[in-house]
C-alpha cells in the first residue's frame, strides 16, 4: 500500500482509539431535507440505495461503502436489501473494519485500502455510497477517479458530507473560542480538500466523469446540554489534536461563552450541518 499521507496517519490512529466513533454521532440521530424525515443521516443513503435499486432487484448488483467504517451503514443495508444485492466495504482502518467482520453478515466483503486505490475492478460497481468521509481525503482528484473506474457506465454515487460544523448561533459561539486557542495551541494539518466544501466546489470535482449532478441540504438536530455537547465535540479531530491544557481551556471558554444560549430546559438548539451529493457515472 501507497504510505499514508501526514492526514492519512493522523486518522487512522484516531479510528484505531476511537472505533465506531461517527456510527455513534449520527446513528441515533433524526435527519431532514427540506422535504424528507429519515431516522438517520445513514438512513438518508440506505433509502436512496433500495429506492433506486430494489426495481431491479432480480439482477446481481454491486454497492461499494466507501470509507465504510464500522460497517454501520453496511449492516443497515444488509437488513434490508435483496439477496442479490452484493455489499462490499472499504477502509483504511483494521480496527474499525474488526468491528464490521464481527457484526456483518459474512456475505459482506471488506477490504483494507485507500479511496485513491481501491482493491476493486473496473465497472464492478452499480452504486457507491459513503458517509462523513470524502471531505476528508488528500488527493480528492484521485479518490474521483477511482470512483468512477469502478463504477459501471450508469452507475450512481450518494454521498453524505459535511456542510457546516454546527447548527445555529452555537457554531458561531464555537468557532470564536476554538480558534483563539487552536490558532497558538494547533499544529498545522489541513483535512481534505477545500472543494469539498462547497456544492460549486463538488461540481468541479465531478465534471467530466459524472453527470447529474444534485445535492440536498441534510440537517441533523440536536438539542444537548453543554456537558453533552461538549462530549460531542471531543470526538471530533481537531479537538482531539489539542494538548490537555488546551483542551481543558477550550472547555471552560465555550461552555462560558454558550450559557447565554440556554433554552428554559438546560439545552441548546444545534446539531450537524450536512450535504448529500448524488451523481451519475457517464
Amino acid at each position: 500500500m501507497t504510505p499514508l499521507t501526514a492526514v492519512e496517519t493522523y486518522l487512522r490512529d484516531f479510528h484505531q482509539r476511537q472505533v465506531g466513533v461517527t456510527s455513534a454521532a449520527f446513528a441515533h440521530l433524526p435527519a431532514r431535507s427540506a422535504s424528507t424525515r429519515y431516522a438517520s443521516s445513514y438512513a438518508v443513503l440506505t433509502d436512496l440505495v433500495l429506492t433506486d435499486l430494489v426495481p431491479l432487484s432480480n439482477m446481481p448488483l454491486t454497492v461499494l461503502d466507501l470509507a465504510c467504517g464500522d460497517g454501520y451503514l453496511l449492516g443497515l443495508l444488509a437488513a434490508r436489501a435483496p439477496a442479490t444485492l452484493h455489499l462490499t466495504g472499504i477502509d483504511m482502518s483494521e480496527a474499525e473494519l474488526a468491528v464490521a467482520r464481527a457484526t456483518l453478515p459474512p456475505s459482506v466483503r471488506l477490504q483494507c485500502c485507500r479511496g485513491q486505490a481501491l482493491d476493486l475492478p473496473s465497472a464492478s460497481v452499480d452504486y457507491l455510497v459513503s458517509h462523513m468521509a470524502l471531505m476528508l481525503m488528500d488527493d480528492i482528484e484521485q479518490v474521483v477517479r477511482e470512483m468512477r473506474r469502478v463504477l459501471r457506465p450508469g452507475g450512481q454515487v450518494a454521498a453524505i458530507v459535511g456542510r457546516t460544523f454546527l447548527l445555529g448561533e452555537v457554531n458561531d459561539v464555537f468557532m470564536r473560542v476554538f480558534n483563539a486557542i487552536a490558532s497558538v495551541a494547533l499544529p498545522p494539518l489541513r483535512f481534505g480538500d477545500r472543494r469539498a466544501g462547497s456544492e460549486a466546489g463538488w461540481r468541479e470535482l465531478l465534471d467530466g466523469a459524472f453527470a447529474h449532478v444534485a445535492f440536498d441540504d441534510i440537517d441533523v438536530p440536536w438539542t444537548p446540554t453543554p456537558n453533552e455537547l461538549w462530549a460531542a465535540l471531543t470526538d471530533t479531530y481537531d479537538i482531539d489534536r489539542l494538548d490537555d491544557d488546551a483542551r481543558q481551556r477550550l472547555r471552560s471558554a465555550f461552555l462560558d461563552a454558550v450559557a447565554h444560549l440556554l433554552t428554559g430546559d438546560g439545552v441548546i438548539v444545534t446539531g450537524w450541518g450536512l450535504r448529500l451529493v448524488r451523481a451519475r457515472a457517464v
